[in-house]
């Protein structure tokens, strides 16, 4: 009987490791918004780490999380850190690029529920009086990473996310 029970978990080790080796080792998820604003106008509420809550999706998801700005308010090492319920768990962010009206990056510090450090990125395309607005996030899936991402979507998941939140932005430029 013990016998054939650890020929079982050996059998379902082994196929859950495959599954986790066929994953990619890398990941970008992004989603697209026109806006009707210009990009000097959008890139304001973005660049700036006081504003980011006003219309990110996450904020509505545990408005109780505790907020900590750390630097200038706005652009190159503006950061905010934030410690929230499960859902949107605990990390910082901090702008490690940014071009006016075209481009903010930032670092990505995940603490809980997983730690991991990504790249988030917005770009700003003027299409004559709107702006076409891309919020995409990119970095390296270690193992446990792959391993998630055999059991849930993350790009479904973390895509629907910036989906709302572009529809935020939008809402809140517009206005």
């Amino acid at each position: 009987m013990f016998k054939i029970i650890f020929l079982i978990l050996l059998c379902i080790i082994f196929i859950i490791s495959i599954l986790v080796i066929r994953q990619p080792n890398t990941f970008r998820y992004a989603r697209t918004q026109t806006i009707n604003a210009s990009p000097a106008k959008i890139f304001e509420q973005v660049n700036d780490m006081h504003k980011f809550n006003e219309w990110s999706p996450w904020a509505k998801l545990d408005p109780n999380a505790e907020v900590t700005y750390e630097g200038p308010q706005e652009g190159i090492g503006a950061s905010f850190s934030w410690k929230g319920n499960r859902e949107v768990g605990e990390g910082k962010a901090t702008i490690i690029e940014s071009v006016p009206h075209q481009l903010i990056k930032y670092r990505m510090d995940f603490l809980k529920p997983m730690k991991a450090t990504h790249t988030a990125e917005f770009t700003f395309t003027p299409d004559g009086t709107q702006t076409i607005v891309s919020w995409s996030m990119y970095g390296e899936n270690g193992i446990m990473g792959r391993i998630i991402l055999i059991f849930m979507n993350c790009e479904k998941m973390v895509g629907d996310m910036f989906s709302k939140g572009l529809l935020n932005l939008k809402a809140k430029v517009e206005a």
